[in-house]
């Protein structure tokens, strides 16, 4: 790599907090992190994908270390936090999605969506900003979901959840991006991730949505890699409150 490019993409120096970060999406990004330079926190629930998840990060000669917590109950939200320290990129990935017809959607159904897929982030990004903004450097990477731009497949909650996220992102720039914490969504198409295995499941929805995007086919966790390391360097430095559709052109139809 050319000392350009090493000077516009390397993480070299920063630490990088991943929730949802021992399997899918969440692993790529902090793989990629990782392997860009960045010392990696991972935090998910299973202890045991954790440990084989920070294992396969060091084979990669990624510093990791991980947090065992459920994102969405609050006091572990607050141990992630204590037990991260001080970190210069958020990753929140961590998600769930209660695939249910709307009518048949409970209130805890709703709670439990809404506290993993929009109160952690807001909480994680409420404790981290200000701390970013007060050296001058951070950057926060929220996942949303072809939800959050459409009704696809009974959003339900998940759907109202991913979309608030846009709006979190966009009020999360707007107090943060003069003080050079910048705040952005990356947008999944189709991706073959554990989180989607009840939709894999359905006898022929993954082909019929491999061929709904341009590309050909579904997207895997690798496709995230380069983005998320775009988003968390230099190279971003003008880059703010957006949607980054990594979607395979899913989102275009």
């Amino acid at each position: 790599m050319s000392d350009y490019l090493r000077e516009l993409f390397s993480l070299s120096g920063r630490t990088a907090l991943v929730t949802g970060g021992s399997s899918g999406i969440g692993y790529a990004i902090a793989e990629a992190l990782g392997r860009a330079g960045a010392d990696v926190v991972i935090a998910a629930r299973r202890e045991k994908e954790l440990r084989l998840a920070a294992d396969r990060l060091r084979s990669h000669g990624v510093r990791a270390s991980w947090i065992s917590a459920d994102l969405g109950r609050r006091a572990d939200v607050e141990r992630v936090i204590a037990e991260a320290g001080d970190i210069d990129i958020l990753v929140n990935d961590a998600a769930n999605n209660i695939r249910k017809p709307m009518a048949q959607l409970t209130d805890d159904d709703y709670e439990q969506t809404i506290a993993v897929n929009l109160t952690a982030p807001y909480l994680l990004g409420q404790h981290f900003c200000p701390l970013m903004a007060a050296r001058g450097w951070g950057r926060v990477i929220n996942v949303g979901s072809q939800q959050t731009i459409s009704a696809f497949g009974d959003s339900g909650v998940y759907g109202a959840a991913k979309a608030a996220i846009a709006g979190l992102t966009r009020s999360q720039a707007e107090a943060w991006s003069r003080h050079g914490v910048l705040i952005n969504t990356i947008i999944p198409g189709f991706v073959l991730t554990p989180l989607t295995e009840p939709a894999q499941s359905i006898p022929g929805r993954v082909e019929e949505l491999a061929a709904r995007h341009m590309v050909g086919r579904n997207g895997v966790p690798a496709d995230f890699g380069g983005a998320a390391v775009f988003l968390a360097s230099d190279a971003s430095a003008f880059v703010t409150g957006q949607l980054l559709f990594v979607d395979g052109g899913f989102s275009v139809h």
